[in-house]
């Protein structure tokens, strides 16, 4: 099976793309709200859907005026890293850079090592999400995180950055709602 989060219309459509090419079938399930259809920053180049491009387990930092040795890199995965971006040029933070897991399971431990690589220095590693601590991929996938932390430098530790655990996926209340991704 697979599961994949993509936060980008050619890794979707690589991921399609990816499934029915495969001489084998397995399982994929995708997790792509439909708010990213009409996400004004949600959008590819042309070049990335043409030959020799592929899909992406792992995204890293691509903004070029974020500093090359960020003091916080922030993982993520989906529709929350819009918000992400969107939040950090508003505040004009050039000292995080943001790194998105784009398939969940099997867990692309190696393409992660590779995307942190670069940021040997770092000393802040956070795990973010929309989604209450018990649901979304923060249980299923820390450990995995933790384990390429570790290979950087056994002193990292992981933090969280979400809504607390809940039973509801949703707050119930809309004011409650805009309070809490505030706080994200």
């Amino acid at each position: 099976m697979q599961v994949v989060n993509c936060s980008t219309p050619a890794n979707y459509f690589h991921v399609l793309r990816r499934q029915m090419r495969r001489d084998f079938r397995k399982p994929l399930i995708i997790m792509t709200p439909k708010s990213l259809l009409r996400h004004k920053a949600c959008v590819s180049k042309i070049d990335d859907f043409l030959d020799g491009s592929s899909f992406h387990r792992v995204i890293e930092e691509s903004d070029t005026s974020i500093s090359p040795s960020p003091k916080r890199i922030v993982l993520c995965s989906g529709k929350v890293y819009y918000d992400l971006i969107d939040e950090r040029q508003k505040r004009g933070i050039t000292d995080v850079a943001i790194v998105r897991v784009e398939q969940l399971y099997p867990f692309p431990e190696a393409a992660l090592d590779a995307a942190l690589a670069p940021y040997k220095n770092v000393k802040d590693i956070v795990w973010c999400q929309e989604e209450p601590m018990n649901q979304g991929a923060w249980y299923s996938s820390q450990h995995h995180i933790r384990r390429s932390l570790h290979r950087i430098s056994p002193t990292l530790y992981l933090g969280y950055a979400g809504r607390e655990a809940s039973a509801a996926p949703a707050a119930g209340y809309m004011a409650l709602h805009v309070l809490q991704q505030n706080q994200l």
